[in-house]
């Protein structure tokens, strides 16, 4: 894979005129990282750098950075709307006042079930100090969410909109891969993200550590 991607900077490099070299950009994008990829956008000549894809490419940067400057540490959480396993819908603003962990999951996500245990002890150890977990999943099939839920005894709320990895709040939080979290406080602020076994615990620890 690495040769791959080392091959197709050179032919990027060496060939500014080739529509070639616009495709694997497109291709490796991610791999090279938005800053270098728009370099080498920059460098390919003018009919290209106004090609469709390019244009594409271009608008899916800016939305990426407008994502993460929402989901910033400091920033006011985006709310959203969406049905728990019983069809009511759960706002999560209706958490202000707590500490809550924003967790995206899925039932079919392997390293999402292995952080199943880290997440109940976590909030059995915090909820009554005013911890609470809303869980998104990207699930399409309601009744593995509704299983996967059973199994892993997560006693908190869940929600999904069931439309995998189209989720609407997955989206609106600019979630690439799961799992994924944003502890947000209780004036609604995100105060850390992506926080996985025990850096959730220290985390948590602290932030409760006088109560």
């Amino acid at each position: 894979m690495q040769q791959q991607i080392i091959h197709a900077q050179d032919h990027i490099v060496n060939n500014p005129s080739s529509v070639l070299s616009l495709y694997l950009i497109a291709q490796y994008w991610q791999e090279y990282g938005p800053e270098k990829a728009k370099s080498f956008l920059q460098s390919l000549s003018l009919p290209l750098q106004n090609h469709s894809i390019a244009k594409g490419l271009v608008a899916a940067w800016e939305k990426r950075q407008e994502t993460e400057s929402n989901t910033a540490i400091g920033r006011l959480s985006m709310d959203f709307s969406q049905a728990d396993t019983t069809n009511m819908a759960i706002r999560l603003a209706s958490f202000r006042g707590k500490y809550v962990l924003l967790d995206f999951w899925a039932s079919w996500c392997g390293p999402c079930r292995q952080e199943s245990p880290v997440l109940v002890k976590a909030y059995k150890k915090y909820h009554s100090k005013g911890f609470e977990i809303l869980s998104v999943s990207l699930d399409e099939n309601k009744e593995k969410w509704k299983a996967a839920i059973s199994k892993d005894k997560l006693a908190w709320t869940h929600v999904s909109d069931l439309k995998g990895g189209q989720n609407e709040a997955a989206t609106l939080y600019g979630v690439e891969s799961i799992p994924a979290n944003f502890l947000i406080d209780p004036q609604g602020k995100i105060i850390a993200k992506g926080l996985r076994g025990e850096d959730l615990e220290r985390e948590l620890q602290e932030l409760f550590k006088t109560q």
